[in-house]
């Protein structure tokens, strides 16, 4: 009698551990680093990139930031305003080749190379200029530097389209219909405006990122990020706008699992007008 065949069964691909990316305009980095803990329990982020950290390097608080579990740490900052920071639990290289952006120097980027399952990750952390309030180049010197900024941001990201690649941070603009909370009533305010909203359409475009936030928010729902310290009750109002952002390269779209955007943030103590956004994703 012949003997049987045996076949050994196929062992399936272990599952990646999904990736959570946050990103958080944190307001300066030492007024508000005890909020860092409740974030990270809210959260449990692998990685936290900010921004408006308004800390020169020499003064940044590591040690506080180490005890929260993030290992790896690059910072780029200066003293009293801008400042980003990308704080890992996952080794993190630094990026040493990309621009200064608009020759200014002013510590509104960093970009590194994240340890991931499925291979290295080009990560960028962009804090882009808020513009000022007037809503014109040539009388606005600040406006000017935000649309300069997003055009060469613009022309960068189409030289070299994402692969394997997350773009996250303030960008200092609200660019869909529903990201505001009035659409008519701010069409002619710094943030939403039209030459600011297709800029930034552009700019995505142009390196084929992926909306990882509008990925689980329809375009036709609200979604917010930010509320003005102007509001007496931000919560009963609801004047917000959408200015924080993750951006994904088509490649990495598929593995987007879940997000969050951690709106109890903005009633912690002595709290950022911003509040944390997150996505998880295998990766």
């Amino acid at each position: 009698m012949p003997e049987t065949a045996r076949t050994t069964p196929r062992r399936r691909p272990a599952a990646r551990a999904p990736l959570r990316i946050a990103t958080w305009n944190i307001n300066s980095v030492r007024l508000r680093l005890p909020l860092l803990r409740d974030l990270v329990a809210a959260l449990e982020p692998d990685v936290l990139c900010l921004q408006e950290t308004k800390c020169p390097d020499e003064a940044f608080p590591h040690e506080g930031v180490a005890a929260l579990g993030f290992a790896h740490r690059l910072v780029r900052g200066m003293k009293g305003y801008n400042g980003v920071a990308i704080l890992s639990k996952r080794p993190i290289l630094l990026r040493e080749d990309d621009p200064d952006w608009c020759g200014k120097g002013d510590c509104r980027h960093l970009g590194a190379a994240l340890d991931a399952p499925g291979g290295p990750i080009e990560l960028h952390n962009f804090y882009v200029p808020a513009g000022g309030d007037i809503p014109d180049r040539a009388q606005n010197p600040k406006f000017a530097h935000k649309l300069d900024f997003v055009a060469e941001g613009t022309a960068w990201s189409a030289a070299r389209p994402a692969r394997r690649a997350i773009l996250v941070g303030d960008l200092n603009i609200a660019p869909l219909e529903h990201d505001v909370w009035s659409h008519r009533q701010l069409l002619d305010v710094v943030s939403h405006t039209p030459v600011e909203t297709e800029a930034l359409t552009r700019w995505q475009q142009a390196g084929g990122w992926h909306d990882a936030l509008r990925h689980f928010v329809p375009p036709t729902e609200k979604l917010y990020t930010w509320w003005s310290y102007r509001a007496r009750d931000w919560r009963a109002t609801d004047r917000g706008r959408r200015l924080d952002h993750i951006w994904v390269s088509p490649d990495l779209a598929g593995g987007l699992r879940r997000h969050a955007v951690l709106k109890d943030a903005r009633d912690w103590p002595q709290a950022s007008d911003h509040v944390p956004v997150m996505v998880e994703l295998a990766a």
